[in-house]
């Protein structure tokens, strides 16, 4: 890739990475379903308003319509109601990491499920290794030796899976533009979760609850999870893609748990446990090998043949 491909793929990761600190902050505050619509609903609209200034058009058909659903059910909906769901009781830094599993469901669901991928030698040994560092994550809850429930942890599991199937799914956008499937999963999102949000806005109202109650902090932290880290986010994950290719913007998903760590300890206060640090560590080896690149290093290069004396160029 070229420098400014790296920077991109930096930049990209870091913003991916404050998404769980600023959810944590966030969800404090603010019913997690509250949270999940205003976020794409603040998204939808800022790439909206980017595809009109491009001059592209929407599509209307109700096929496509539809398929967005689905889409922004899969890649949006669920997925985010689960995560912030979780760090209600989770931590940002060990949200990050058990997010950090969607590859290896993503490589279980295409070619298992959907016989989309070949199930290859590296591919199996890095589901293997992954789930090794999910068990090490999970078994202080299993035990009930941790501080956090293991429902909670449970539930980051399921988004990656909910993720992995929108991998899928995605396939069947690939004559549509990057930008137009963008907006048109976070659209259908934001239809899917408005009646959740006004249901459980009216549920937490009556529990006490209000947004008059919500600090300057927990409106500014939804912002950003709508505009920074899901539209700007986007626009920088397609351009990684179409200048970089998806097998080199997939390295993200090594970078955003050491991110989103980093910045939980920063300005959290966050601490990962000797348990944590494990898990993370043999989880992020199981993605290197899953990924299949590290072994590029160590495989022996072809030597050039000499040439016959007098042989011409």
């Amino acid at each position: 890739m070229s420098l400014k491909n790296w920077l991109l793929l930096c930049l990209l990761a870091l913003i991916w990475g404050g998404t769980f600190p600023l959810a944590k902050l966030a969800v404090a505050e603010i019913p997690p379903f509250v949270l999940v619509f205003a976020r794409v609903a603040i998204a939808a609209v800022v790439l909206h308003a980017i595809l009109r200034l491009r001059g592209l058009r929407f599509p209307v058909a109700p096929g496509m319509l539809f398929a967005f659903l689905v889409m922004g059910l899969l890649n949006n909906a669920i997925p985010f109601s689960l995560i912030f769901w979780g760090q209600t009781e989770v931590t940002a830094s060990l949200a990050s990491i058990l997010n950090g599993t969607t590859p290896i469901f993503t490589v279980i669901v295409a070619s298992l499920v959907f016989s989309q991928e070949v199930l290859k030698a590296h591919r199996v040994a890095g589901i293997c290794l992954g789930f090794v560092g999910v068990a090490v994550l999970l078994s202080p809850g299993l035990f009930g030796i941790g501080t956090e429930p293991l429902w909670a942890k449970m539930l980051f599991l399921g988004a990656a899976l909910s993720y992995a199937f929108a991998a899928t799914f995605a396939r069947r956008f690939s004559g549509v533009s990057i930008l137009v499937a963008a907006a048109g999963q976070l659209t259908g999102s934001t239809l899917l979760m408005a009646p959740l949000a006004f249901w459980q806005a009216s549920t937490w109202q009556g529990a006490g609850w209000s947004a008059a109650q919500t600090s300057t902090q927990g409106w500014i932290a939804m912002a950003l999870l709508g505009v920074l880290c899901t539209a700007f986010a986007y626009l920088i994950y397609f351009r990684l893609l179409r200048d970089a290719g998806a097998t080199n913007a997939s390295l993200v998903t090594l970078l955003v748990p050491v991110t989103a760590t980093a910045i939980g300890v920063a300005f959290l206060g966050e601490v990962l446990s000797g348990v944590q640090f494990a898990g993370m560590a043999i989880l992020l080896a199981g993605l290197c090998v899953l990924d299949g690149r590290v072994f590029k290093l160590f495989a022996p290069r072809d030597r050039p043949v000499s040439k016959p004396s007098g042989e011409g160029n």
